[in-house]
Order: structure tokens, then sequence, then C-alpha cells
């Protein structure tokens, strides 16, 4: 990582040419197939959103995109992977605030989230929906907190270890005192199936993968940490109704690349990231996913990611998570 960084600052100190290789190769950008590592497990929210979004860029960049799942290590195998990565524009990274988080988790992991990488695009936001098994007799949030206190060790909630998520329950838990059990799983999706048979009876999710099953009463909504409360759950309260302020909070996952990569690539790769998020068929899209376009300068998705990590690493170490 040194001997990068520093051929990274060298490129720095003398500016692109149009006679220097790498201008060539961006000008021709891309000239085939792109890569895009998620390191989330296939069906996750991430990879949903991350197979959706290179949909529609790889008929703005006229060719085409490979989606490569590298779930693990609560993501930083696949970031790893990413970060040692030729800094060419074909491997790219697609993640959510996974990346603020590996520092706090992993203590020094084996890359920077802020120097070995340059940030792209935001693609989408979205909510997390508090959801609980539909045959718990609690209906509300602070009947489910009350039934947890009632019957200890009775609850469990799955999750995707090292996620965000993860830590907005453990949050919640530490506030309410509810008595929950907490069960990691390799990826978020990969707990559904334990939740629909009621081996665990909590998760927290996007509104992607819980409004199909939501509106099919399998799953059972008590709480969404949106600022106001969301059209399609309208009776669902906010955190803050809750009087769980702190718990305003929004799922993002966004599109970078190995740090050193050629800024004319970077810029590229904004340009059509933004002009297929102001699509129609884009919006429809994340619309009928739950998510929500957030458009924006690579530079501004820079500024995003450092106002993000102090927060983050405030509401791990508030958490107090167990086995952290």
């Amino acid at each position: 990582m040194i001997a990068r960084r520093a051929l990274i600052a060298a490129a720095v100190a003398f500016p692109l040419a149009a006679g220097w290789p790498g201008f060539a190769s961006a000008q021709s950008y891309p000239s085939r197939i792109v890569k895009v590592i998620v390191p989330f497990t296939a069906g996750s929210p991430n990879d949903v959103l991350a197979r959706l979004l290179t949909q529609h860029l790889q008929t703005r960049l006229g060719q085409s995109i490979v989606i490569e799942n590298k779930p693990g290590g609560g993501t930083t195998i696949g970031t790893k992977a990413a970060a040692i990565a030729e800094p060419d524009g074909y491997t790219l990274l697609f993640i959510s605030s996974a990346l603020v988080l590996d520092p706090v988790l992993h203590g020094r992991p084996d890359y920077d989230p802020r120097k070995d990488f340059v940030p792209i695009a935001v693609a989408a936001t979205a909510p997390w929906i508090l959801v609980i098994n539909p045959d718990l007799p609690a209906k509300t949030a602070d009947e489910f907190v009350a039934y947890t206190k009632a019957k200890p060790g009775s609850i469990s909630f799955g999750y995707a270890q090292g996620t965000a998520s993860q830590f907005v329950v453990e949050r919640f838990a530490k506030l309410t005192q509810a008595d929950i059990l907490s069960v990691p799983y390799k990826g978020g999706a990969a707990a559904v199936p334990d939740f629909l048979s009621a081996r665990i009876q909590m998760m927290i999710q996007t509104p992607s993968t819980s409004l199909p099953l939501i509106r099919q009463n399998k799953m059972r909504a008590i709480a969404i940490t949106s600022a106001e409360r969301n059209p399609d759950l309208p009776d669902v309260p906010t955190m803050r109704e809750l009087k769980l302020p702190s718990l305003t909070l929004e799922f993002w996952a966004g599109m970078l690349a190995p740090a050193g990569t050629p800024p004319e690539i970077v810029e590229r790769l904004n340009a059509a990231i933004t002009d297929a998020q102001r699509s129609p068929e884009m919006v429809a899209d994340l619309k009928r996913l739950g998510f929500t376009p957030k458009i924006g300068s690579a530079q501004a998705f820079s500024a995003f990611i450092g106002e993000e990590m102090p927060r983050w690493t405030d509401l791990v170490k508030s958490s107090n998570p167990k086995g952290n």
C-alpha cells in the first residue's frame, strides 16, 4: 500500500498530459468489460441496487458491466480486493456505509477507506424499517420492547455482520433496554429464510427487501428511520416519533474506484451515473424498490464520506455491540 500511495502522489505531482498513456486510456474508456465488486451477498439491498445501477449504466458507457459478489469479513474481503486492483477504471467498488464502519470494527484493516479509494457517486439512499415476526403479540414498538423484557432471551435479531443495520438495532436495544439476542449472518438476505420460518424474530431492512413481505403480512413493520413517515407505510412511526432521534439515519450506497484512477475516468463515470439517476426509467425503478436517487459530484461524495465517518464511529461506540 505504501509503494502504491507513493505512485499516486507522483501522479498528482505531474498532471496528466495529452501524450501520457493514462490520458489516452481515459479518452477511450471503457474499451472492455468493467467489473464491479460488491462485498455483499447476492440478493442483499446493496446487490439489488448495484445491479439496477449497472443495468442503466452500461447502456450509457456502451460497454458490459459484470457484478462480482465478494462477501465476507464484514465486507473487508471484497473491499480490500478493490483497493489493490489496478486503478484503470475497470475494477470498481459498490459499497454502503460499511466502508466507514470497517476502521471502527477492525481497527486497522489492510486498506484506508479515504486514502485507498476515490469516490465516484452516491447511487441512492433509503430508510431502514424495523420489522418483527407477525406471529408475535406485539403490534407496536413499545409493545415489542415490553415483550422482550417479559420474555428475556426469546427474541433474536438477524443481521449481516459488520454492516450499518447491525448498529442501528444494537443502539435501539441499548436505548430502549430491549432484551434482544444478536445472530450474525454472512449477508442480510441469508437471514430472511430464518425470519420467515420464525427461527429469528426481528430484522431491520430497506424497503427493497421488506415492502413486498410487509404487504404479504409476512413481516410487521414497527418503526422506520426516515425523518418523515414513509408514504408506503403511513401507519409506521419514525424513530423520532418514538423519542429516538439519534436513530434518524439512512442507508446509502455508492460507487468508488481504487485511488489513482485517472480523474477523467472518474468524471466520465460520475456523469454517466448522474444521467442514469435523472432518467424516468431509473427513477421509477428506484421508487419501486424504495430507494431515492442522490445526485452529486465526486467531490460531494468524498465530503459526504468524511461527514459519515465520525457519525458512524460514535454510533458503533455508543452501541457497544456484543462481540466488538
